[in-house]
């Protein structure tokens, strides 16, 4: 087991081709352990190298709605009235404060996607 950091492409390539290979090695095993670190530096270097912005909130809420079925009369439920909810969607009006705390417990969307400008 050689395990160096990731630096370079090439070195990112290796490390994909290694786990691919030790995609099913058994936990607390020695090939285990190197499925781990590889999984943890593999991480780390695409967190810097292909970073993924946040998601738009209002298209959060969205995407959240429809997983699970809410209309914008159970935003509504959520936020206080119809219109808010209508303005909400339409980008039309903020979130306030207390709105993103709602979301947050009722949705379980993350406050830092919630916070975000658009």
């Amino acid at each position: 087991m050689e395990i160096k950091l990731i630096k370079t492409e090439n070195d990112y390539n290796q490390a994909l081709e290694r786990l691919e290979v030790l995609f099913d090695a058994k936990k607390g095993t020695p090939e285990g352990d190197e499925l781990e670190l590889l999984s943890i530096l593999i991480e780390q270097y695409e967190n810097t190298h292909f970073p993924i912005d946040l998601p738009d909130p209002i298209e959060a809420i969205k995407f959240r709605m429809e997983q699970l079925g809410y209309n914008q009369n159970d935003l509504a439920k959520i936020i206080g009235l119809k219109s808010r909810a209508s303005e909400i969607l339409s980008k039309k009006r903020k979130l306030s404060l207390e709105m993103i705390r709602q979301l947050h417990t009722s949705l379980h969307i993350p406050t830092d996607v919630l916070i975000q400008n658009y």
